[in-house]
């Protein structure tokens, strides 16, 4: 599909994403489909993430959630059951496109990269997870000509796929740590993993 070409694919994008945004914020779409392409759920929000490991998705619509990352432990924030998840960051980075994206460059420790060509303007590139226990069997990534990342598909075990999209990129932006902190709230349940 990936004819040798002089442009920068998908894996130089990823890589020149990486290294020149330190920290971001972009509204997202989030659609999760079946194996037979029948859309399961939906949701919006805000994303935001300072590296390493430090990131925020504030889901508006449907439901109200919460995942933060502050560098040590993955929270998630359930607003309408009260109720927090619990887990170390490093457990959870298999598992979230959330601490994939806000890691440093340990993209390619935890995952083989493959250009996947390009399509509908955007360079592709696939990555399959090294560990065995990860929730997803590949992620694809599509970049646009300015080396942003416009979409992600995730392919879980189940065949689901969850795809991410993009808009209103700010690259760099001074975010307040504050964002990155989380204190469970007063009565709600925490589970820890």
């Amino acid at each position: 599909m990936c004819a040798a070409t002089s442009h920068a694919g998908g894996i130089d994008k990823l890589k020149e994403f990486v290294a020149s945004t330190r920290s971001a914020q972009a509204n997202f779409s989030q659609v999760v489909l079946d194996q037979g392409g029948k859309r399961i759920q939906s949701a919006s929000g805000v994303m935001q993430f300072v590296r390493p490991g430090k990131f925020r998705w504030t889901y508006q619509k449907p439901y109200e959630q919460l995942i933060v990352g502050d560098g040590a432990k993955f929270w998630l924030y359930d607003v309408d059951l009260n109720q927090v998840t619990v887990k170390k960051l490093d457990a959870a980075l298999g598992s979230s496109p959330a601490a994939l994206l806000s890691g440093s460059n340990e993209i390619e420790r935890g995952f083989a990269l493959k250009e996947s060509g390009s399509q509908d303007g955007l360079d592709w590139l696939q990555a399959t997870p090294k560990a065995q226990d990860s929730s997803f069997n590949s992620i694809l990534m599509g970049f646009n000509a300015q080396a942003e990342l416009v979409v992600m598909e995730l392919n879980d075990q189940f065949g689901h796929k969850t795809v991410l999209r993009f808009s209103g990129l700010k690259r760099n932006p001074q975010l307040p740590p504050q964002l990155f902190k989380f204190e469970p709230p007063k009565g709600a349940d925490v589970l820890s993993e």
